[in-house]
This record gives structure tokens, sequence and C-alpha cells, in this order.
């Protein structure tokens, strides 16, 4: 993967609001984001070399690059599965802001 989300500026030192988990957590959830895009799009490798360290990002710079990964190839399935416009934007739209709400409620 070559975008990590840098256009959004230097990566912080100190992740005030994020989840507090070791670069180990980390690394071992951007793996298992990474193969659920690699699901949606085979195109993506399995496993990138010396990933994150051999880039110089944090592994939690990488959960976030392979999580918009993830809900970009997520979107997609939705515009090209969905049998009219209608649906693809309630899918899109209404129950993923209804799905995000419940998750939020969770955590």
């Amino acid at each position: 993967m070559t975008d990590h989300g840098d256009d959004a500026g230097q990566w912080p030192e100190a992740d005030a609001g994020a989840a507090v988990r070791t670069d180990e957590e980390w690394a071992r959830i951007a793996g298992y984001v990474r193969h659920s895009a690699n699901k949606l799009g085979p195109d993506l490798p399995l496993c990138l070399p010396g990933e994150p360290n051999e880039c110089g990002r944090r592994p939690q710079q990488h959960v976030l690059a392979w999580a918009a990964e993830l809900k970009a190839r997520a979107h997609h399935l939705i515009e090209t599965s969905a049998p009219d416009e209608a649906r693809g934007a309630h899918a899109a739209g209404p129950l993923y802001r209804r799905r995000v709400a419940e998750l939020r409620e969770r955590s």
C-alpha cells in the first residue's frame, strides 16, 4: 500500500482520543483489516514484507489506512451489487449510519 493517509498531516506522537493499544495489538488489527479488504478485492497482497516497520509508519497508522481501503471496497461493493440506485443509497446511507450508531453504543 502506498497511500497511508499522509496528506492529513504529520502523525502525532500522542494519540488523544484514540483507543489505547500496544504496537503489537495495532499491528494485529491492521493485519485483520488488510485481510478483510483483500477478500473484497483480491488485488492486494496478503502480506506486505516488513509491514508496518518497512515503511517507517506506526502500526496504528496502518489500521487507519487499511480501514479506509476496506471502507472504500465495501462501498464499491454496495454500488455494484445493488439492483437499483435507491437500494444502494439506502445501504450506503441510512443502513450504514444505523450500524455505526450501534457499534458506537457498544464501545
